[in-house]
């Protein structure tokens, strides 16, 4: 605020509604319309439309702060007169105010959920007539240059507004209509005194003039640039014309892209846009932006290929020997890719089949595409979808951008050259969505068969025949691919793999691949059948084989070392499950739990993650306390709500487990789930924190050897859970070799591994009570069923007092 607020105003003292206004500043004797929306400023309004329609208006400092304080608004504003008011749809008002005099806050209170303002105006103030005059004469001739220099101003209507006028409303006017910061503008009306006024829009003004000067010499200069540039263009046209007429011109590009056009094979509509846009590349000057333009636009209709085709190999015998060579195991998926291959043998134009293959990472997905390219004899190319947010990456940006190019989709064929290669979309779960757009939904186009023979790239803006491309998606999840895009696909489950599977794919893939890549041959190192089981049992943890092929990419670099340091005196490393941790340090997990002692309240459980199968340890502990249920670990709702669905369920069977009928009252009870930072969820936890829970009461040990999933209703019902092959392989891995599953997914037997069948002693449950006379190491009380009646009659055991029940 400038120094001339400080004068002391003589003028009459007010108090009026108060409305902070941003982005702008209201001068007196000008009409302003606005938009009023916040609640305090239509509350302001609307107390000066019931009474004399005035209303004082002040900027506030940052228009960014949506509840403004008193210290957040300037003190000096304007006194208006509200001379239209019209409520929209939305709830915001519109208004038009008239400015009548500048006045400055005494006070501010918003006691009634708006601003009041005690405000004083300036009244009469003294001044010298001549020098006034004179300081208006300058100011009117300075503002009309301005308005000369200013384009966006009407000159007429600008110069009559300032005639005539008594110095503070001139003064006013003319800071109204100049384009000025809203800092300078309050600046101006924070000066009471119109002499003052004046003199500083007078300065304001030169300021003003001589940067629109300096702004009319720059563009005359560009101006005249630009007529040079269109006289060279006329020129170069002048000395084609008489080389042509010389007969001097040689075949020019023109002629070779023409030529490429041509032979391309591209469709009629797509040769026509094509043919129209070298005609206007022809006529543009070469060094125009817009030529550049073109240019890459032709270059790209003639990299992407119209005609070009892969000679396809349809042998299935070749093609089942190449998936047999690359992968061991997923018989299914093979199966299902030797199909895709017969059905083709048959049909001459196929539809295009769309596969995804879902799977936890390092189980050979992406191998698996580039497999069936390699069966096939097609050309491959590998498109990464995780992180894309925006669907230009798919569909590309209209050549209006500067910078744009096609989408990942036309760049893949410009990649492959061919027009039935194989296009690997990989991680398409891990696609997500902003304020750029939605990738999975242009998607939709892509990978549908009835609607790819026409896609329409933004940057081409012609048709394009992707019908003949095999895509192969891949995916860890599924929950995570809109529907209608999943339903464009044929989904292909990837499972974990079992131990002896794991053995086999180390021997016969994996050590060769790290032998080769590290230079060791049979004569530096030998692996023992025994060290690589270790490998798997004590090293790794996972559903798929990376972390396998690390830790013995590892153990050849520490060989690879002692060979170069040793030198021709080398003998040859044998890996055995005794030397092992000389290469690999101390084991990472323990091979089994069953040598430890069972306990009470501690019962393992079986999850599903997107990298395979795990294990879950749930703990319950019972405390003194007032009948509360804690549940940590980081679980989620569902998690929480099936502990609540246990207790209640135990609750229910009170008497049945020995309990008495109040026995929470008196107690709080306590679940854990160890690994806290990992968030939790999910049903299927149900019947493991029902046997946590009774175990915990009952003072009953849970048997250390088995596993169980299952989800619980409030009846003590086990209902179906999903991710049963993955969870039984995670048991397997950990040395547990019993489980207990709900009945209803006896259905998935058949798909379970071999291995699981014969190592594994499964236990297919229907209710809560067959789970605890297997899970529990002692036997419960008879359990039979007993009416309402009954149950309210049993007495409390004397010897269990509820107040402290056993710990």
């Amino acid at each position: 605020m400038s120094s001339q607020s400080k004068e002391t105003l003589r003028g009459e003292t007010r108090k009026l509604p108060m409305m902070p206004i941003r982005d702008m500043v209201i001068f007196p004797h000008m009409m302003t319309p606005f938009v009023v929306g916040r609640e305090s400023s239509v509350r302001a309004l609307e107390e000066a439309l019931n009474g004399d329609r005035k209303i004082f208006l002040a900027t506030q400092h940052d228009a960014s702060v949506d509840e403004p304080g008193a210290d957040d608004i300037y003190t000096t504003g304007t006194i208006g007169t509200i001379v239209q008011s019209v409520k929209g749809p939305d709830g915001n008002i519109k208004v038009l105010v008239e400015g009548v005099e500048r006045a400055r806050t005494l006070e501010l209170n918003d006691d009634d959920g708006f601003f009041v303002a005690t405000v004083r105006t300036a009244g009469e103030m003294e001044y010298d007539a001549e020098v006034l005059e004179e300081l208006m004469n300058r100011v009117q001739s300075q503002f009309e240059q301005y308005v000369k220099l200013q384009q966006s101003l009407n000159y007429e209507t600008m110069v009559a507004s300032v005639r005539g006028e008594e110095p503070s409303k001139l003064a006013d006017t003319i800071a109204a209509n100049m384009q000025l910061t809203i800092e300078e503008k309050q600046e101006i009306l924070n000066i009471f005194d119109p002499a003052q006024r004046l003199a500083h829009i007078a300065d304001a003004l030169d300021i003003a003039i001589e940067k629109l000067n300096v702004d009319r010499t720059v563009q005359s200069r560009v101006k005249r640039q630009m007529e040079k540039a269109q006289k060279e263009y006329y020129l170069n046209e002048k000395i084609k014309a008489i080389q042509k007429e010389l007969g001097r011109g040689e075949k020019s590009e023109w002629d070779d892209l023409k030529k490429k056009i041509e032979t391309a094979g591209m469709p009629k509509d797509v040769f026509d846009k094509a043919i129209t846009e070298l005609k206007k590349l022809e006529a543009m000057p070469p060094m125009s932006a817009e030529s550049t333009v073109s240019r890459n636009y032709l270059d790209w209709l003639l990299a992407v290929p119209w005609k070009k085709k892969s000679k396809e190999i349809r042998s299935i015998d070749h093609a089942e020997k190449i998936l047999n060579e690359d992968h061991y195991g997923l018989e299914k998926i093979k199966d299902r890719i030797l199909e895709f291959l017969a059905v083709r043998q048959l049909v001459k134009n196929p539809k295009g089949s769309i596969l995804c293959f879902v799977g936890p990472p390092g189980v050979g997905k992406t191998s698996l595409g580039m497999s069936i390219a390699k069966a096939t004899g097609r050309k491959f190319v590998r498109m990464s979808l995780g992180g894309v947010r925006d669907e230009a990456e798919i569909r590309g940006h209209r050549r209006t951008y500067i910078g744009s190019m096609p989408g990942q989709i036309i760049q893949s064929m410009k990649k492959a050259g061919t027009k039935n290669p194989v296009i690997m979309l990989d991680e398409i779960d891990k696609m997500a969505s902003d304020f750029r757009g939605d990738p999975a939904s242009a998607m939709l186009e892509v990978l549908d068969p009835e609607q790819n023979a026409t896609f329409q790239d933004h940057y081409l803006d012609v048709e394009y025949d992707l019908s003949q491309v095999l895509f192969v998606a891949t995916a860890n999840v599924l929950h995570t691919i809109p529907g209608p895009l999943r339903d464009r696909m044929e989904i292909l489950q990837l499972h974990g793999y079992t131990e002896v599977e794991k053995l086999e794919i180390a021997k016969q893939y994996l050590l060769k691949k790290q032998l080769e890549g590290t230079g060791l041959t049979e004569k530096n190192a030998v692996f023992n059948e025994d060290a690589l089981k270790e490998v798997i049992r004590s090293y790794t943890r996972e559903a798929g084989v990376r972390n396998l092929e690390r830790e013995i990419g590892n153990i050849c670099r520490k060989i690879v070392r002692r060979v170069v340091k040793s030198g021709p005196k080398h003998k040859k490393e044998t890996v055995t499950a005794e030397n092992i941790s000389e290469f690999l340090g101390a084991a990472k997990y323990r091979d089994s739990r069953l040598e430890e002692k069972s306990e009470i309240g501690l019962v393992t459980g079986l999850a599903w993650t997107e990298v395979g199968g795990s294990i879950l340890q749930t703990e319950v502990q019972v405390l003194d306390g007032k009948g509360k249920l804690t549940t940590t670990g980081q679980l989620g709702d569902v998690m929480q709500e099936s502990a609540h669905a246990a207790l209640s369920y135990v609750r229910s069977r009170a008497h049945q487990l020995g309990l008495p009928k109040d026995f929470y009252r008196n107690i709080d009870i306590h679940v854990h789930v160890p690994e806290g930072a990992i968030p939790k969820d999910g049903p299927s936890a149900g019947i493991t924190l029902a046997t946590a829970l009774t175990s915990a009461l009952t003072k009953i040990a849970v048997r250390r050897d088995i596993a169980m999933t299952g989800e619980v209703t409030l009846r003590g019902k086990v209902l179906p859970i999903g991710g049963l092959k993955e969870k039984l392989l995670a048991a397997h891995r950990h040395g547990i070799r019993e489980a207990v599953l709900p009945a209803d997914n006896r259905k998935d037997y058949d798909e379970l591994p071999q291995l699981i069948k014969d190592e594994m002693k499964l236990h297919f449950v229907e209710t809560v009570d067959e789970v605890l006379k297997i899970a529990l190491e002692a036997k419960l009380p008879e359990l039979k069923e007993e009416t309402p009646d009954a149950l309210a009659a049993v007495p409390l055991p004397i010897n269990q007092p509820t107040a402290q029940p056993h710990q």
